[in-house]
């Protein structure tokens, strides 16, 4: 990727002048394209999508093929599991790539997105799916521990979107960002502050980036899960006490599977959400107002 170009003093910094400064160009509009069409609803498109060889990720880019899209995979290293991945998109008979690359690693990921988009010609939309999460008191943290969680979860989703965003502003193409954000944007959740900070980091993030990308035709939302049945979850799903509590808690009465989550994905990088952004869809069976820390 280019560095960032550097910009001139604000108003608040430029040296004075008598002389009118001329008025700025007109920012361009984009017009969305919300034209009922039968068949896929991403037909054409490609989207990539970060943190994908498991869980949430994989559902998301299945679904967004199911949908029409080309996949640009994002694991952080090509294995079996990233194989298996790629072969269950390729299934869907959608184009499907792997790019491998940490998600802290800024340098890393910003020539990746600039990669997915050589090898597709074009990307239409960023899921920002990879994250991580890990217990501590807070009076245990460590620095290494904030780092390792705000660095993934909202340094890498921060700066592989601008890199997204700016390859679409020189295509002059609009698209769709979805942040993988989570209840915990809102919710509580002791022993896990760092994540939480990520979560409520990633909240502002996308309300910023839809003020400042609606120009360019780029809506940016966020989706929220609560208690999906995934690998991260694993541990609960062997302690039948915990998990009796935990959909006690949920009033529809079950765990969310990754598909309820993709589905909402799916959605919101449709045509069906061309006027949504800035906002999140929260995907939790409406444990969110019904949790007892609440």
């Amino acid at each position: 990727m280019n560095a960032p170009a550097s910009h001139p003093p604000t108003a608040a910094h430029a040296p004075t002048s008598s002389a009118a400064t001329p008025a700025p160009p007109a920012t361009q509009q984009h017009e969305p394209d919300v034209t009922p069409r039968p068949g896929p609803r991403l037909a054409g498109q490609v989207a990539l999508v970060t943190g994908s060889a498991q869980g949430i990720g994989l559902a998301v880019a299945e679904r967004l093929a199911q949908e029409g899209a080309h996949i640009a995979l994002h694991v952080r290293k090509e294995d079996e599991r990233s194989a298996r991945a790629q072969q269950r998109i390729a299934a869907t008979g959608q184009r499907c790539e792997v790019f491998a690359g940490d998600l802290s690693d800024v340098p890393r990921m910003q020539a990746l997105v600039a990669e997915a988009g050589a090898a597709f010609g074009r990307l239409d939309v960023l899921v920002n799916n990879g994250g991580l999460e890990l217990r501590a008191d807070f009076l245990d943290t460590t620095e290494a521990d904030y780092d390792t969680v705000l660095d993934v979860n909202l340094k890498g989703a921060f700066f592989t979107a601008q890199a997204f965003a700016r390859q679409l502003r020189d295509a002059g193409r609009p698209g769709r960002i979805i942040h993988m954000s989570s209840v915990h944007e809102d919710l509580p959740f002791p022993h896990f502050t760092s994540y939480c900070a990520s979560k409520g980091g990633l909240r502002m993030l996308m309300r910023n980036m839809a003020i400042e990308l609606a120009p360019l035709g780029i809506t940016v939302n966020n989706v929220a899960p609560g208690a999906i049945r995934t690998p991260i979850n694993d541990a609960l799903m062997q302690q039948p006490a915990k998990l009796a509590a935990l959909k006690g808690q949920i009033p529809l009465g079950r765990l969310g599977e990754p598909p309820d989550v993709a589905g909402a994905v799916a959605f919101l990088a449709s045509p069906d959400a061309a006027y949504i952004t800035g906002a999140t869809l929260v995907v939790d069976g409406g444990l969110l107002w019904n949790y007892a820390e609440q």
